[in-house]
């Protein structure tokens, strides 16, 4: 690479659970730079989703976590000509892009579905997702078959 690599910023942790995976996540939810609004859905959301977990003693916080992790993929297909044709090799993903591409899923599955509030349609894929249902949990176990289904190709790695 001719230029440097740009560094991380260190991220500053939400002011109610103190954790920078919330901000990070609270990030890719913002909408033309209205972090706080952002921020009110995601709260709004957690107890929304605080009041349907029933009896059990995980917090709101832990259910989202567990939705985050339960979405996560650990391989992906990626596209590579070889000889003149174009193969899907699957290849490992990076713990960091593990991470965005699972709060990607998240956010775009919530969004389209249908509820009435942003915080209710975040709060009810939430659920789903740590109970491995959903369409974001369905999106994972679709990017594993993609990967699975090429693993013939899985020696032309880059």
């Amino acid at each position: 690479m001719r230029k440097t690599k740009a560094k991380k910023r260190p991220l500053l942790p939400d002011p109610k659970f103190n954790d920078q995976l919330v901000t990070r996540f609270v990030n890719n939810l913002m909408l033309d730079g209205k972090k706080s609004i952002a921020f009110k859905i995601f709260y709004d959301a957690l107890d929304i989703v605080e009041t349907k977990k029933g009896d059990n003693e995980k917090t709101a916080l832990e259910i989202w976590k567990d939705a985050l992790t339960n979405v996560m993929p650990h391989v992906e297909v990626r596209s590579r000509r070889v000889g003149g044709a174009n193969f899907q090799i699957p290849m490992p993903i990076r713990a960091d892009r593990k991470i965005s591409m699972a709060m990607k899923w998240l956010i775009s599955y919530s969004k389209k579905r249908n509820d009435k509030s942003m915080a209710l349609k975040l709060a009810n894929e939430v659920v789903a997702a740590s109970r491995e249902e959903g369409a974001a949990f369905k999106k994972k176990s679709d990017t594993h078959k993609m990967a699975e289904a090429n693993k013939a190709f899985s020696h032309f790695k880059f």
